[in-house]
Protein backbone atom coordinates (compact mmCIF):
# COMPACT_ATOMS: atom_id res chain seq x y z
CA UNK A 1 0.00 0.00 0.00
CA UNK A 2 1.01 3.79 -1.03
CA UNK A 3 0.94 5.44 2.52
CA UNK A 4 1.93 8.82 0.75
CA UNK A 5 4.76 9.96 3.51
CA UNK A 6 7.50 10.57 0.30
CA UNK A 7 8.93 14.17 1.19
CA UNK A 8 6.63 14.54 4.32
CA UNK A 9 8.47 16.06 7.41
CA UNK A 10 7.33 13.99 10.67
CA UNK A 11 8.12 15.36 14.18
CA UNK A 12 8.63 12.03 16.23
CA UNK A 13 8.73 12.90 19.98
CA UNK A 14 11.60 11.04 22.45
CA UNK A 15 12.64 8.92 19.64
CA UNK A 16 15.80 7.86 20.37
CA UNK A 17 14.63 4.63 21.85
CA UNK A 18 11.26 2.76 22.66
CA UNK A 19 8.35 3.05 20.61
CA UNK A 20 9.30 6.72 19.66
CA UNK A 21 12.41 4.84 17.86
CA UNK A 22 10.23 2.27 16.38
CA UNK A 23 7.60 4.87 14.92
CA UNK A 24 10.61 7.19 13.24
CA UNK A 25 11.90 3.97 12.07
CA UNK A 26 8.94 2.92 10.29
CA UNK A 27 8.45 6.80 8.73
CA UNK A 28 11.96 6.68 7.28
CA UNK A 29 11.26 3.67 5.44
CA UNK A 30 8.31 5.23 3.73
CA UNK A 31 10.23 8.12 2.76
CA UNK A 32 9.53 11.06 5.42
CA UNK A 33 11.94 13.40 6.22
CA UNK A 34 12.32 13.36 10.14
CA UNK A 35 12.89 15.77 13.01
CA UNK A 36 13.57 13.62 15.94
CA UNK A 37 14.59 14.79 19.66
CA UNK A 38 14.70 13.84 23.22
CA UNK A 39 16.44 15.11 26.43
CA UNK A 40 19.54 13.02 26.03
CA UNK A 41 21.98 15.11 23.39
CA UNK A 42 24.33 11.46 23.19
CA UNK A 43 21.80 8.99 22.33
CA UNK A 44 19.59 10.94 20.22
CA UNK A 45 22.09 11.82 17.91
CA UNK A 46 23.13 8.46 17.79
CA UNK A 47 19.80 7.28 16.72
CA UNK A 48 19.42 9.79 14.38
CA UNK A 49 22.90 7.97 12.47
CA UNK A 50 21.33 4.99 12.54
CA UNK A 51 18.14 5.78 11.26
CA UNK A 52 19.72 8.11 8.23
CA UNK A 53 22.23 4.87 7.44
CA UNK A 54 18.96 2.14 7.54
CA UNK A 55 16.94 4.41 5.28
CA UNK A 56 19.28 6.80 3.71
CA UNK A 57 16.39 9.76 5.20
CA UNK A 58 17.07 13.10 6.23
CA UNK A 59 16.98 13.12 9.53
CA UNK A 60 17.48 15.84 12.04
CA UNK A 61 18.11 15.61 15.53
CA UNK A 62 17.82 18.30 18.46
CA UNK A 63 17.87 17.69 21.75
CA UNK A 64 14.68 19.01 23.73
CA UNK A 65 12.58 19.03 26.66
CA UNK A 66 9.12 19.45 25.48
CA UNK A 67 7.56 20.82 28.64
CA UNK A 68 9.89 23.54 28.17
CA UNK A 69 8.14 26.61 25.43
CA UNK A 70 10.99 27.72 24.86
CA UNK A 71 12.57 24.34 23.75
CA UNK A 72 9.76 23.71 21.62
CA UNK A 73 9.95 27.15 20.09
CA UNK A 74 13.88 26.32 19.39
CA UNK A 75 12.85 22.75 17.87
CA UNK A 76 10.26 24.34 15.40
CA UNK A 77 12.24 27.08 14.35
CA UNK A 78 14.92 23.96 13.31
CA UNK A 79 11.92 22.56 11.36
CA UNK A 80 11.19 25.81 8.97
CA UNK A 81 15.01 25.69 8.64
CA UNK A 82 15.44 22.15 7.52
CA UNK A 83 12.28 21.62 5.87
CA UNK A 84 9.68 24.18 5.94
CA UNK A 85 7.30 22.93 7.91
CA UNK A 86 6.35 19.94 9.81
CA UNK A 87 3.15 18.16 8.13
CA UNK A 88 3.18 14.95 10.60
CA UNK A 89 3.30 14.94 14.88
CA UNK A 90 3.55 11.97 17.05
CA UNK A 91 3.66 13.33 20.60
CA UNK A 92 5.29 10.69 23.48
CA UNK A 93 6.99 11.28 26.39
CA UNK A 94 7.90 8.73 28.77
CA UNK A 95 5.20 7.74 31.81
CA UNK A 96 5.19 9.05 35.26
CA UNK A 97 6.26 7.18 38.16
CA UNK A 98 4.33 4.06 39.10
CA UNK A 99 2.53 3.97 43.20
CA UNK A 100 -0.47 4.42 44.79
CA UNK A 101 -2.08 7.70 45.30
CA UNK A 102 -1.00 8.42 48.26
CA UNK A 103 3.24 7.83 47.16
CA UNK A 104 2.61 11.12 45.09
CA UNK A 105 2.98 14.47 46.52
CA UNK A 106 1.68 17.37 45.02
CA UNK A 107 5.26 18.00 42.94
CA UNK A 108 5.12 14.42 41.64
CA UNK A 109 1.24 15.38 40.15
CA UNK A 110 2.53 18.35 38.80
CA UNK A 111 5.55 17.08 37.46
CA UNK A 112 3.16 14.02 35.39
CA UNK A 113 1.00 17.09 34.50
CA UNK A 114 3.96 19.10 32.92
CA UNK A 115 5.64 15.82 31.26
CA UNK A 116 2.55 14.09 29.95
CA UNK A 117 -0.31 16.61 28.84
CA UNK A 118 1.92 19.98 28.66
CA UNK A 119 4.38 18.33 26.19
CA UNK A 120 1.34 17.36 23.97
CA UNK A 121 -0.27 21.08 24.09
CA UNK A 122 3.70 22.78 23.51
CA UNK A 123 3.95 20.77 20.27
CA UNK A 124 0.67 21.03 19.00
CA UNK A 125 0.55 25.06 19.89
CA UNK A 126 3.86 25.00 17.95
CA UNK A 127 2.90 22.92 14.59
CA UNK A 128 -0.96 23.64 14.03
CA UNK A 129 -0.90 27.23 12.42
CA UNK A 130 1.62 25.50 9.97
CA UNK A 131 -0.75 22.26 9.35
CA UNK A 132 -3.45 25.04 9.14
CA UNK A 133 -2.26 27.06 6.17
CA UNK A 134 -1.31 23.63 4.35
CA UNK A 135 -4.55 22.69 4.76
CA UNK A 136 -2.61 18.94 5.92
CA UNK A 137 -2.03 17.52 8.95
CA UNK A 138 -1.46 14.60 10.84
CA UNK A 139 -1.62 14.71 15.02
CA UNK A 140 -0.59 11.03 16.57
CA UNK A 141 -0.73 10.97 20.49
CA UNK A 142 0.87 8.33 21.98
CA UNK A 143 -0.99 7.59 25.23
CA UNK A 144 -1.63 3.98 27.31
CA UNK A 145 -4.49 1.42 27.24
CA UNK A 146 -4.77 2.79 30.67
CA UNK A 147 -6.96 5.70 29.12
CA UNK A 148 -9.73 2.68 28.52
CA UNK A 149 -8.65 0.14 31.36
CA UNK A 150 -6.78 1.97 34.55
CA UNK A 151 -3.93 0.00 35.17
CA UNK A 152 -3.64 -0.75 39.17
CA UNK A 153 -0.36 1.37 40.49
CA UNK A 154 -0.12 3.70 37.57
CA UNK A 155 -2.96 5.85 39.14
CA UNK A 156 -0.31 9.24 37.26
CA UNK A 157 -0.09 7.72 34.49
CA UNK A 158 -4.73 7.11 33.96
CA UNK A 159 -5.58 10.38 34.75
CA UNK A 160 -3.11 12.50 33.14
CA UNK A 161 -3.29 10.34 29.61
CA UNK A 162 -6.80 10.82 29.86
CA UNK A 163 -6.47 14.56 29.83
CA UNK A 164 -4.72 14.19 26.60
CA UNK A 165 -7.61 11.88 25.24
CA UNK A 166 -10.22 14.76 25.98
CA UNK A 167 -7.91 17.26 24.47
CA UNK A 168 -7.45 15.35 21.43
CA UNK A 169 -10.92 14.62 20.49
CA UNK A 170 -11.64 17.44 20.88
CA UNK A 171 -9.04 19.03 19.06
CA UNK A 172 -9.71 16.74 16.29
CA UNK A 173 -13.59 18.43 15.91
CA UNK A 174 -11.79 22.01 15.61
CA UNK A 175 -9.20 21.26 13.64
CA UNK A 176 -11.29 18.18 11.13
CA UNK A 177 -11.98 21.25 8.16
CA UNK A 178 -8.55 21.80 7.78
CA UNK A 179 -7.75 18.32 6.38
CA UNK A 180 -6.39 17.84 9.82
CA UNK A 181 -6.35 14.31 11.73
CA UNK A 182 -6.25 14.23 15.31
CA UNK A 183 -5.76 10.83 16.59
CA UNK A 184 -4.39 8.51 19.78
CA UNK A 185 -2.69 4.98 19.92
CA UNK A 186 -2.94 3.34 23.05
CA UNK A 187 0.52 0.92 23.30
CA UNK A 188 -0.73 -2.01 25.47
CA UNK A 189 2.15 -4.23 27.10
CA UNK A 190 5.41 -3.79 24.92
CA UNK A 191 8.81 -4.79 24.78
CA UNK A 192 10.23 -1.26 26.23
CA UNK A 193 12.86 0.10 28.61
CA UNK A 194 9.85 1.59 30.56
CA UNK A 195 8.39 -1.71 30.85
CA UNK A 196 11.49 -3.17 32.21
CA UNK A 197 11.34 -0.37 34.65
CA UNK A 198 7.64 -1.15 35.22
CA UNK A 199 8.41 -5.42 35.70
CA UNK A 200 11.41 -4.21 38.40
CA UNK A 201 9.64 -1.93 40.45
CA UNK A 202 6.83 -4.73 40.96
CA UNK A 203 9.27 -6.98 41.82
CA UNK A 204 10.33 -4.98 44.64
CA UNK A 205 6.99 -4.22 46.11
CA UNK A 206 5.22 -7.26 45.59
CA UNK A 207 8.37 -9.44 46.08
CA UNK A 208 8.40 -11.74 42.88
CA UNK A 209 10.53 -11.76 40.07
CA UNK A 210 11.13 -9.80 36.58
CA UNK A 211 10.35 -12.74 35.00
CA UNK A 212 7.34 -13.58 36.75
CA UNK A 213 6.07 -10.31 36.61
CA UNK A 214 6.46 -10.60 31.91
CA UNK A 215 4.81 -13.89 32.65
CA UNK A 216 1.71 -12.42 34.97
CA UNK A 217 1.47 -10.11 31.87
CA UNK A 218 1.41 -12.55 29.01
CA UNK A 219 -0.83 -14.36 30.87
CA UNK A 220 -3.24 -11.29 30.95
CA UNK A 221 -3.20 -11.10 27.05
CA UNK A 222 -5.13 -13.12 24.63
CA UNK A 223 -1.92 -13.10 22.41
CA UNK A 224 0.25 -14.60 25.74
CA UNK A 225 3.03 -12.60 24.82
CA UNK A 226 4.25 -9.20 25.02
CA UNK A 227 3.88 -6.71 21.70
CA UNK A 228 6.98 -5.54 19.67
CA UNK A 229 7.87 -1.79 19.24
CA UNK A 230 7.07 -2.33 15.28
CA UNK A 231 3.60 -3.40 15.63
CA UNK A 232 2.80 -0.31 16.99
CA UNK A 233 4.59 1.85 14.99
CA UNK A 234 3.15 0.15 11.62
CA UNK A 235 -0.31 1.98 13.02
CA UNK A 236 1.26 5.12 14.08
CA UNK A 237 2.40 5.07 10.47
CA UNK A 238 -0.67 3.99 8.87
CA UNK A 239 -2.70 6.97 10.69
CA UNK A 240 -0.02 9.81 9.61
CA UNK A 241 -0.43 8.71 6.31
CA UNK A 242 -2.67 9.96 3.00
CA UNK A 243 -4.58 6.75 2.56
CA UNK A 244 -6.00 7.91 6.99
CA UNK A 245 -7.59 10.77 5.64
CA UNK A 246 -10.98 10.15 6.85
CA UNK A 247 -9.95 8.59 10.49
CA UNK A 248 -9.89 11.29 13.45
CA UNK A 249 -10.84 11.79 16.67
CA UNK A 250 -10.34 7.95 17.61
CA UNK A 251 -8.17 5.81 20.37
CA UNK A 252 -6.56 3.12 18.99
CA UNK A 253 -5.43 0.17 21.22
CA UNK A 254 -2.31 -2.15 19.75
CA UNK A 255 -2.46 -4.01 22.57
CA UNK A 256 -3.12 -8.20 21.75
CA UNK A 257 -6.94 -7.92 22.70
CA UNK A 258 -5.86 -6.73 26.44
CA UNK A 259 -9.00 -4.15 26.69
CA UNK A 260 -11.68 -6.20 27.38
CA UNK A 261 -14.62 -3.30 26.62
CA UNK A 262 -16.79 -3.68 23.87
CA UNK A 263 -15.62 0.15 22.77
Amino acid sequence: MELGLEGKTALVAASSRGLGRAVAEEMAKEGANLLICARSAGPLEEAGQALHDMSGAEVVAVPADLSNPDDVDHLMETAVTEFGKVDILVTNTGGPPPGPFESHSVEAWSNAVTQNLDSVLNLTRAVLPGMKEAEWGRIINITSVAVKQPINGLILSNAVRAAVTGFAKTLANEVASFGITVNNVMPGYTRTERLDGLAENISETQGITVEEAFANWEAQNPMGRIGEPREFAALVTFLASTRASYITGTSIPVDGGFIQALL
